[in-house]
């Protein structure tokens, strides 16, 4: 297994076919003002020690140089050995709202942002679960299975937007229901959703979903983001705000904090609610919860000890780079009793 760890400097080696088009183009060049001064007998008699190949081994020889060089500037890694490791965690899946109320500004910068760096910070003090993404609105749509890829779960965590999603509203139940097919390890014993809501929902069976889900094994913890006093939510564009969202009536809505609906729904399932406005405190009591959990054994194999190989590719590069200095285009005694080219005629 090997990494490269600079791979722009393959655009380097674009400078091989111009140093070829250099070379032929000089090469011509001297023929044809070569042949103005005279007959190349002439000139073979004039200049005996000229020699066609040494030019173009010392052109070959600096080729060489420039590529191990530009190899050596990539910087490949190759893994020395692959490890097997056991790991004790849970499964651990976030569900993020995304519905349109989550743009509301009443927490900074607003709700949806306020709701990804929670479960930033969440994530950054893992060490062995795994995780799964869901985002959900009027629907709810797997956006990363179970792995233990931490910074590809940050990845598409920020990648998430109220965009992304084209059936709008809030279906918590949604986003239950997707959970108990996503776990993929039926022997887990500690089996955790975390929904990350305003607690806004259009639909009435958040709770007896939530019911079964505990019956499968799943504790369900909810996440309040917002305030109770509520805010607009504002239409940007370009970042500008051009209008805040009306209601049948054109009167502006106002988007509030549901604490009672996530609380009922963490209190079916075994869990419990947990107010999201100091992001220390969230980590610090979703931590803890965790911590008194049993931990499922699994393995995970990776290449450990990548090491850096650019040191033999910078010496070997500099190595041709001296030959090409140390080399003559004339001919030097060994080459004259090799007679490559039928020149001692």
């Amino acid at each position: 297994m090997y990494q490269l760890e600079e791979k722009i400097w393959f655009w380097a080696f674009i400078i091989m076919p111009v140093m070829l088009m250099v070379f032929l183009w000089t090469f011509f060049w001297k023929k044809r003002i070569q042949k103005s001064f005279g007959s190349a007998v002439v000139l073979k008699r004039l200049s005996p020690d000229l020699s066609f190949f040494k030019s173009s081994l010392k052109f070959i020889t600096l080729c060489l140089a420039v590529g191990f060089l530009m190899i050596g500037l990539i910087n490949p890694k190759i893994g020395t050995k692959l490890e097997t490791i056991k790991r004790e965690g849970v499964d651990i899946v976030f569900a993020i709202d995304v519905s349109k109320s989550m743009l509301a500004e009443d927490v900074a910068p607003n709700r949806l942002e306020k709701s990804k760096q929670l479960v930033t910070q969440i994530i950054n003090n893992l060490a062995s679960d795994r995780v799964g993404i869901i985002a959900y609105a009027g629907k709810a749509f797997p956006q990363l299975p179970i792995t233990t890829d931490y910074a590809s779960a940050k990845m598409f965590l920020q990648s998430m937007n109220t965009d992304m999603l084209s059936s709008q509203g809030t279906a918590i139940n949604e986003a239950i229901e997707l959970s108990r097919n996503y776990f993929d390890d039926e022997e887990q014993t500690n089996r955790v959703l975390i929904i990350i809501s305003d607690g806004e929902d259009h639909n009435d069976l958040s709770v007896e979903v939530a019911e079964a889900a505990s019956e499968e094994g799943i504790k369900i913890y909810t996440i309040g983001v917002g305030s109770e006093n509520g805010g607009p939510i504002p239409l940007k564009r370009n970042g500008v705000v051009m209008s805040y969202k009306k209601d049948q009536n054109n009167e502006t809505v106002i988007t509030r904090l549901d604490k009672e609906t996530l609380r009922l729904i963490a209190n079916e399932a075994k869990g419990s609610y947990i107010d999201g406005s100091q992001t220390a405190a969230v980590v610090e009591q979703v931590m803890a919860i965790l911590s008194v959990m049993d931990k499922k054994e699994f393995e995970a194999k990776e290449f450990a000890e990548y090491k850096d190989q650019f040191q033999w590719f910078l010496g070997i590069g500099l190595f041709f780079l001296i030959l090409d200095v140390l080399l003559l285009e004339r001919k030097t005694a060994w080459l004259k009793r090799l007679n490559l080219f039928n020149e001692n005629l």
